[in-house]
């Protein structure tokens, strides 16, 4: 069991299991370690699986973790949230392609479970105003895939609606070892056993 309070959230890995495939991100655990911890803690209780991405917007952006998209539920896709909310953590990260930000009200402190993948190569409009908290390291093809479904209008008037449920299968977090470092080549000519008989020294790294 991953302890939240004491882990390097910078070694946490976020899996989303799509029914159109799988997106891994990593986390800005500097600049947003209050989110990081937030959606980990809801990812490893269960509460995104068997949820649906509500609102596809291609070019821009595409959101899900609302409770009330699960088959079966009864509120508007959109309005639930896992009964808590969180203070923003606003920096200068910007709103590029596949970054993963924090859904929220007009109320800047008002984000819970709601999160939305940026699409667009940069939606300006949203720095600043929305917390980044973590960036795609794999899946963008899949992201693409989610941001290209059929979209109708919704009761807002937004055409943002999927007509295809795409659902958030699971969620998950692991903490990802670090790479090994590599190791130098040996000198010309030398052994596992006795050193190159010139031997150079090593660069200045300063």
């Amino acid at each position: 069991m991953i302890d939240l309070e004491t882990v390097d959230l910078g070694t946490l890995e976020l899996t989303m299991e799509t029914s159109k495939g799988s997106m891994v991100f990593g986390f800005y655990s500097d600049e947003a370690p209050g989110h990081a911890r937030n959606i980990s803690k809801l990812a490893i209780d269960g509460f995104y699986d068997g949820t649906a991405f509500h609102r596809i917007i291609k070019s821009f952006m595409i959101q899900g973790g609302c409770p009330n998209t699960r088959e079966g539920e009864s509120g508007r896709p959109g309005t639930g949230g896992p009964g808590h909310t969180i203070h923003a953590e606003f920096s200068s990260l910007l709103h590029n392609r596949g970054v993963l930000s924090a859904a929220r009200s007009q109320d800047p402190n008002s984000a819970g479970s709601q999160f939305f993948v940026v699409h667009s190569e940069h939606a300006e409009s949203l720095d600043g105003k929305y917390t980044v908290f973590g960036f795609i390291k794999e899946g963008l093809d899949v992201l693409d895939s989610i941001a290209s479904v059929d979209v109708d209008f919704g009761a807002g008037g937004e055409r943002s609606t999927p007509k295809e449920r795409v659902e958030l299968i699971t969620m998950s977090v692991a903490i990802v070892e670090p790479e090994p470092e590599p190791q130098p080549e040996p000198e010309p000519g030398a052994t596992e056993d006795a050193p190159a008989e010139n031997p150079q020294p090593e660069p200045d790294p300063s």
